[in-house]
């Protein structure tokens, strides 16, 4: 058991490791020989867990993805209204960007996957799904209007918050991230609430 738990500390170090080089140099200009250093692994410890710096992008991209969803599936179980729920889960992977260098290096590497071929699209349609049963369920609570798609509100708002995100990255490294997000919120509220 012991051996089980270094072997995972040591793949999540990789991880760790990487996620710092890969938020600070994008996936193109990354070398495995930084990540081991980062990690403070050797680079035989790294080619046993991850086979290419491919494998280890998607394993960054992956435990980005978890740290989401598992944080969603904590608010989601606090039992909020279905608005509030959306405006939460917002804000936490607000929140998550600017704490999370994991999260970071998964956005930056879901931008640039086309460099390394995968496909990305699950966590987004994934967090489109889940925001679509909430808009269902706020509509059904009488916060959202009858009239509002779901499917559509819900692809704007994962749009919108991604737009949000980039570009308070460009503009501030996402120092102004928290205060975008409540603006976005507040200009959707205006116009799917009564």
């Amino acid at each position: 058991m012991a051996l089980q738990d270094r072997a995972k500390a040591t793949r999540e170090a990789i991880i760790a490791g990487a996620a710092s080089v890969f938020e600070a140099h994008g996936y193109a200009s990354a070398s495995l020989t930084e990540v081991a250093e980062h990690a403070k692994v050797t680079k035989g410890a790294l080619y046993f867990h991850f086979k290419s710096k491919e494998e280890l992008a998607k394993a960054v991209i992956y435990a980005q993805h978890k740290m989401s969803v598992d944080q969603s599936t904590a608010i989601l179980q606090e039992k909020h209204s279905a608005l509030t729920a959306m405006r939460l889960l917002c804000r936490s992977f607000g929140q998550q960007l600017l704490d999370e260098s994991v999260v970071r290096a998964g956005i930056r590497l879901t931008f640039e996957a086309s460099s390394f071929g995968h496909a990305v699209q699950q966590p987004y349609l994934d967090w489109i799904s889940t925001m679509e049963s909430l808009v269902r369920a706020a509509q059904r609570e009488g916060t959202v209007r009858s009239s509002v798609e779901p499917a559509a509100l819900a692809r704007y708002i994962v749009a919108s918050f991604t737009g949000v995100q980039m570009l308070a990255e460009v503009r501030t490294e996402r120092r102004d991230l928290m205060e975008e997000i409540e603006r976005m919120w507040g200009f959707l509220l205006a116009g799917i609430t009564d």
